[in-house]
Formats: structure tokens, C-alpha cells, sequence
């Protein structure tokens, strides 16, 4: 229970935090019907766009003085990962507050959190009679965290959202456990690659040639090689961050029916995080090569291949840079730019040649997105919604 002093907006995250919008089938209705509420006390407009049924994606409007100006959208997702209760101090959705002021909740950081920020930062700024240059958007999406494809993977194709007119959005981005804030102007290429080997079946008792396992060898040592180079050299060299190199992890082999059966087919499922250098091609290119040494027949299945997305511009060429950069010296912020290791909605805002920055106002906080006991503190919550109230004003007023 909130107790009399607490800050409304503290409360209304909490609230917010209460609705189990998990995986695997979320059921949307309560958020919507929450983010009604929020569009009601705030004088805000909305609308909710389908690119499936039964994925809203809901957007609200603060309309500017120059509403023909390029808008700024202000993006969030409704969604979450699933929980493990038992592994909980507090139950995951109670969005209970211990005596600390850490608010315990699936959520918390990932990132519920952000978009009642963006909330409360709009009614602190249109409560000042402030109003801004620009149009801004608000928008909370529907399924991030299962790569947001039935979501604004499909939203930023759509008529719809391109009569949104947007010039430069804010999406989330991560905790840091220093004093500093960690700002991501771009993300790594997801590529999950399935890799299948088929070959001679027969008896477990034999040696017969040219089986699935030989080149699911070679394939997995291939693969796991490359990983140790990029390991190596992320840990020689401190300049560097997880962002920066290539990662490989194999997930998932499949294959086989019982022991002594040789089986016809074995796969491995690989986890690729291509740096923002890589050339796509190349990279391609080697790991058919990788296959073709393993076995002729060896064939590789995308499930997911992101294209090559260009890293938005944080330099004096980039209005959007200069005006958040700014609003950030001024709060006497320390900001660190870093590649955003994962994959967030930003990618799909980026792909159609929006300038994007990921960036969630949490310091001195331990990063706990997907991780049991999840939680942020009041006061780091509160000081985001402060950060917003200046970093919204200098984005919107940016002059046309």
C-alpha cells in the first residue's frame, strides 16, 4: 500500500506496474484501459492502431505550436518477460515498496518505468502552462520483448504511423551502476542462425562416414572459435564494451531419436549480435564458408537477420544531438555513449531513417532487465521524471 506521502507519480508507476502484462500471451486490455485513464487526466488525445488484431499499439498526442513541424515520438513498450515468482523476495507484480524506497515489480526497470516518466514529465510541463514547438507523440507497444514483430516492426510501415510525421524519437535504454548515464544512438544487428547438418544414419555401433555429428562439429567450433577471438579482444582492450564487438553463443542443438541411433539431421541454433562495423556480406559469406568445410549439404535458416541500421549521428551535424547533448550539460549529467548490446523497438525506428537515441534516466541503480528482483528505487524514478521535463522541452523546441 502507498502510503499519504507518497508521490502520486510513484503511485501511478506502481499502478502501472500491477498489471501482469507478461509472456507468453499477454493480454493487453488492462494497459490499454490504464493508458486510457493516463490520456483522460492528462488532456492528451489517443489513438490505438492494430498491425495484427489483439496488439494494440496506442499512441497519445500533445499537439504543438507548429504542428506541420517534423514530431517527436516518445516510445515505450507495454510488455514484459516472464517471471520465475519463486526467485522473488516480493511477488513480482505487487510492485511492492520496501523501506529503502526500492519498488520491487517485473517492469521496474524494463521498462515500465520510462513511459510513466514520459507521462509524468508532460504533466508536470503542461501543469507550468508550458507548450512546445513540436508535436509530441507518446507511444506504447506491444510485444519488445519477443522482437516486437507483430508491433513496431510492422507499425513503421504502415500509413498510419508514417501521417505521425516523426523527426527524432526517444526509446529506452539501460541502467548504470556509476554516477554516469549511458546513451545509445544505436544497436547491434540480430542475427539468429539455425545451422543444419544432415548425414548418413545408422547404427550407434558403427563408424559410418560423412554423419551429422562430424559436421555439426565443425560447424559448432567454427562458430565458437570466432567467439573466443571477439571475447579476447573485448577483454584486452578497455576501451571496448560489449556493444562493440561481435557476439556468438550457440543456444540450442537438436537432433536424434534415442542413443544407439545415428540420426539423419542434427542442428545448432546460433545467438549473433554483429557489431555496428561489420560488413553483412562478408560476414555471410564466412560462415557458408564455415558450412561448406563442414559438409556440402550443410545449409544455414535465418530465424531473425537484421539489416545493417545506421547508427544515429551524436556530433554538431545532428540538431537532435545538439539539443539533447545541451539539456544534459545543463542538469550537469555525465553521459557515456555506448551500442546498445540487445535488441529494443529502436532498430525498427532507426530502419526507416528516423534518428533514434535509447536512453533511460536510471543511475547508480544495478541492471536488472529479465533478472529476478527486479526493482528501482523512488528517488531514481523521481529524478528521471525531472530529467524528462528538461530533455523533452529541448528536443520539441528544436527549431525547424
Amino acid at each position: 500500500m502507498a502510503n499519504k506521502q507518497e508521490d502520486p507519480a510513484v503511485t501511478n508507476f506502481r499502478e502501472y506496474l500491477r498489471i501482469p502484462s507478461v509472456h507468453p500471451d499477454v493480454d493487453y486490455d488492462a494497459c490499454v484501459s490504464f493508458l486510457k485513464k493516463q490520456s483522460e487526466s492528462l488532456g492528451l488525445s489517443y489513438k490505438i492502431y492494430y498491425a495484427v488484431p489483439k496488439k494494440p499499439i496506442f499512441v497519445m498526442t500533445w499537439e504543438g505550436k507548429e504542428p506541420k513541424l517534423p514530431t517527436i515520438l516518445l516510445n515505450s513498450h507495454m510488455d514484459v518477460v516472464p517471471v520465475f515468482p519463486e526467485k522473488w523476495i516480493h511477488p513480482p507484480f505487487a510492485a511492492e515498496k520496501d523501506e529503502n524506497g526500492n519498488i520491487y515489480a517485473r517492469g521496474a526497470q524494463d521498462m515500465k518505468c520510462v513511459g510513466i516518466q514520459y507521462l509524468e514529465a508532460i504533466r508536470r510541463l503542461k501543469k507550468n502552462g508550458i507548450q512546445l514547438l513540436r508535436t509530441v507523440h507518446l507511444s506504447f507497444n506491444p510485444d519488445e520483448e519477443i522482437g516486437g514483430r507483430d508491433g513496431l516492426a510492422k507499425f513503421v510501415h504502415m500509413q498510419e504511423f508514417r501521417d505521425l510525421n516523426v523527426g527524432f524519437a526517444l526509446d529506452e535504454g539501460m541502467a548504470s551502476t556509476g554516477d554516469h548515464f549511458i546513451l545509445f544512438p544505436g544497436e547491434r544487428s540480430i542475427w539468429q542462425i539455425h545451422v543444419h547438418c544432415p548425414g548418413q544414419p545408422g547404427h550407434g555401433s558403427l563408424l559410418p562416414s560423412n554423419t551429422a555429428g562430424e559436421k555439426l562439429r565443425v560447424v559448432i567450433d567454427k562458430f565458437m572459435d570466432f567467439r573466443q577471438r571477439e571475447k579476447s579482444r573485448l577483454e584486452s582492450n578497455s576501451n571496448l564494451k560489449i556493444g562493440d564487438v561481435t557476439t556468438i553463443n550457440l543456444t540450442v542443438v537438436k537432433g536424434g531419436v534415442q542413443t544407439n541411433v545415428i540420426p539423419a539431421e542434427m542442428v545448432a541454433c546460433f545467438d549473433v549480435r554483429l557489431a555496428c562495423d561489420v560488413d553483412h556480406d562478408k560476414f555471410e559469406n564466412m560462415i557458408k564458408s564455415w558450412c561448406a568445410e563442414a559438409g556440402s549439404d550443410v545449409r544455414i535458416e535465418f530465424e531473425q537477420k537484421n539489416p545493417k541500421i545506421e547508427v544515429t549521428k551524436t556530433d554538431d551535424s545532428s540538431p537532435w544531438w545538439v539539443a539533447f547533448k545541451r539539456e544534459c550539460d545543463a542538469m550537469g549529467l555525465k553521459l557515456s555513449k555506448e551500442i546498445f548490446p540487445g535488441g529494443t523497438d529502436g532498430r525498427y525506428i532507426r530502419y526507416v531513417g528516423i534518428p533514434a537515441f535509447g536512453f533511460s534516466p536510471m543511475n547508480n541503480t544495478p541492471v536488472l532487465l529479465h533478472d529476478n528482483d527486479e526493482f528501482l528505487n523512488e528517488s531514481i524514478f523521481l529524478r528521471g521524471i525531472e530529467i524528462y521535463c528538461k530533455l523533452i522541452p529541448g528536443v520539441a523546441n528544436v527549431a525547424a
